[in-house]
């Protein structure tokens, strides 16, 4: 199998997972952070907002600098900088400002090991068994996500938030160690760009890659929305049944992280899937799952913890399940020589979106609490919801793209 023989690949993918080790820490901590900062839910919101945000215009930087100075070394200049911002947030993050200025700074330095990493796997890698490396890359990033939440819940009942941010830094850093590893030996490569071919027309007139944009788009501000406020709503809603704070707290990241696993399955599982079954089946069928999830999850406050996790983890899968098959799908319709440029408006574009997403999220939910008491929260995940159904239209309008051999076998 791809994933068990390519000892690139591997090296890769956990740097990948120690790199977003950090990603998830501050959703983890925020129930926290919410009376050790003094955080309504529009500051709290801003925080998610201001790092999305920031990585969407870091991933929109790096991605157009990769087309011009080869992925190889865009990639390795951003391990660098993500080790010194994780190490400076865990150092310095004790307020609302510091917080919200070092995590930005985590999430700028960030960018340049995603797109450039799907860059690299889109050089290396055929279509035929493109979408299962994407998927291992994916999942690589679910694992640092799990992996973010449970250092951070052990950490938080050990020492706090300032033990957790400084358990989780440690990741970005031997992502450094392993990414220089794993390239040491592979060239830097600049697509040259023919004559007649613009970035407009590689990219802004192609159909397909509009469409994949939109629906990256509106995945992103489900995605990202859900991945900010997921972990206080479970410790919410474990609360309203009966646990204490404290270890509501810590239950509710243990439980995040594992829809985080779930992701982990659904991103390593539908790439392949989509090598077999195509990619536009394979996208129409999870964005609809996780529409009907964000449509319901908030409603579940107080139900009980076997139920949380059930729907959650349903929820985990498919919201992210289409990661891998949205970004192999647009590595297919967009010429190598505009691919970093095509990734950087399609960045800019999707974690715009997620940027906001937490912001509306905590708006909304500010506004259907007015008391202060967080109970009602099925409206807040609602406004999740109108992404996902806008990535099911997004998805049914693409093509059919079943491969040969599966339309032959009917």
């Amino acid at each position: 199998m791809i994933a068990t023989r390519d000892r690139w690949l591997v090296s890769i993918c956990a740097s990948r997972t120690f790199g977003t080790s950090v990603f998830m820490t501050y959703a983890a901590a925020l129930p926290v952070l919410l009376d050790a900062w003094h955080l309504t839910g529009t500051a709290a919101g801003s925080i998610s907002t201001a790092f999305q945000a920031g990585y969407a215009v870091s991933l929109m930087v790096f991605s157009w600098l990769a087309d011009r100075l080869g992925a190889r070394r865009v990639f390795m200049w951003s391990a660098v900088l993500s080790a010194l911002a994780a190490v400076a947030f865990a150092a310095f993050a004790r307020s609302y400002l510091t917080g919200l200025v070092l995590y930005t700074f985590v999430a700028v330095s960030q960018g340049g090991t995603y797109t450039t990493a799907i860059m690299l796997f889109a050089d290396r890698y055929p279509p035929a068994r493109r979408g299962t490396a994407v998927g291992w890359l994916i999942a690589a990033s679910s694992l640092g996500y799990a992996l973010s939440l449970l250092l951070s819940g052990v950490a938080l009942r050990l020492g706090g938030y300032p033990l957790a941010f400084a358990a989780t830094s440690a990741g970005p850093v031997i992502a450094l160690g392993l990414s220089w590893f794993a390239l040491r030996d592979t060239p830097t490569v600049v697509h040259r760009r023919g004559t007649g071919l613009h970035f407009g027309s590689a990219v802004l007139g192609n159909p397909q890659a509009r469409r994949l944009m939109g629906g990256y788009t509106f995945h992103s501000w489900e995605l990202l929305g859900m991945w900010a406020w997921t972990p206080t709503f479970v410790a919410a809603s474990l609360a309203v049944g009966g646990h204490g704070s404290g270890r509501a707290v810590e239950l509710g990241s243990y439980l995040s992280a594992t829809f985080h696993l779930m992701g982990l399955i659904a991103s390593s599982s539908m790439g392949a899937l989509s090598d077999r079954l195509g990619r536009r089946a394979v996208l129409l069928g999870l964005a609809a799952i996780a529409t009907v999830c964000s449509f319901t999850f908030g409603w579940l406050i107080g139900a009980p913890a076997a139920v949380i996790f059930a729907v959650g983890a349903v929820y985990g899968f498919a919201a992210l399940g289409d990661s891998p098959v949205l970004s192999t799908a647009f590595t297919e319709v967009v010429t190598p020589a505009y691919l970093g440029s095509g990734l950087a408006l399609r960045s800019l574009l999707g974690f715009g979106a997620g940027a906001v997403a937490p912001l509306v999220f905590g708006a909304v939910l500010d506004l259907t609490n007015p008391g202060g008491v967080r109970t009602l929260w099925g409206w807040a995940f609602m406004t999740l919801g109108l992404g996902g159904a806008a990535a099911t239209a997004c998805a049914w309008t693409l093509p059919s793209d079943r491969p040969a051999r599966v339309v032959a076998a009917r």
